[in-house]
């Protein structure tokens, strides 16, 4: 995969850049001097994302979506374009979480969430591969998760929609290589991000809070791949071992896991 160091007059499209990831990314590209296009549905929100860009010295444009809706992408796609002529780069980052057992878990919010986490990413690249195609290059990041490399309990759905994002990331890579254009999947483990509540907090193991990152050393580490030219990768880069692991004692490391988790929960068990 080619590597995107050279950020400065890049046109970067950026879903989810409401808050937390999104918003960090957001910031750090327009610092490296590239033209942010946020994309997200609180509209208030990245305004105030957009002033603060400007007023660092940046360049940012508002694009209010939701990317679970294949005409909303399509109207701010466009509305990219008309603003700043060209996307060289999309991360898809937009998603969400609901940590409950699968038993209590509405389906109506399964679908919504298949929609937004993966059908999302899946609209976006629809839109933007013409142009990319046309220029004969272009950076896509996808924003997976842990739980999309390894299944978590208590976000059963959550997990469901980042391995098909991880499958559609390693399926299409090779496919658009041949137009020049790049595709990383980056991984996160545990963000510090307004997602993790209280409440939600408490259903995690003992011991988590400690290895949360910050929004911006994420950023910071996705953008280092993207340099590198890397196509799947989990940050922090240690957790790597527990895929290893996982991947040689497949059975023993599952159950571990999955004790520990629902070990957790206060409602889990017969």
């Amino acid at each position: 995969m080619a590597g995107l160091r050279d950020l400065k007059g890049r046109v970067a499209v950026v879903t989810g850049a409401s808050s937390g990831i999104g918003a960090a990314l957001a910031r750090e590209l327009a610092r490296r001097g590239a033209r942010v296009a946020l994309v997200a549905r609180r509209e208030d929100r990245l305004e105030a994302l957009a002033r603060e860009i400007a007023e660092a010295g940046g360049e940012a444009s508002v694009h209010p979506c939701d990317v679970a809706e294949g005409g909303s992408v399509e109207a701010a796609a466009k509305a990219v374009v008309e603003r700043w002529q060209k996307i060289d780069l999309l991360i898809n980052n937009a998603g969400y979480v609901r940590h409950v057992l699968f038993a209590d878990h509405a389906v109506d919010d399964i679908e919504r969430m298949m929609r937004t986490n993966y059908m999302g990413a899946v609209h976006w690249i629809k839109q933007v591969l013409p142009g990319m195609r046309e220029q004969g290059q272009g950076w896509i990041v996808n924003v997976g998760s842990f739980a999309g490399k390894a299944g978590q309990p208590d976000e059963s759905a959550y997990s469901a929609t980042k391995f098909a994002l991880a499958g559609l990331s390693e399926a299409l890579g090779p496919e658009l290589a041949p137009y020049g254009i790049s595709l990383l999947c980056v991984h996160p483990v545990l963000v510090q991000t307004e997602m993790f509540t209280p409440e939600v907090m408490a259903r995690m193991p003992r011991g988590s809070e400690k290895r949360f990152m910050t929004p911006e050393r994420f950023a910071s580490e996705t953008l280092a791949a993207l340099g590198r030219g890397d196509v799947d990768v989990v940050i922090p880069r240690r957790f790597r071992g527990v895929l290893l692991l996982r991947a040689l004692l497949p059975g023993p490391m599952r159950r571990v896991m999955g004790r520990v988790k629902m070990a957790a929960l206060p409602e889990a068990g017969p």
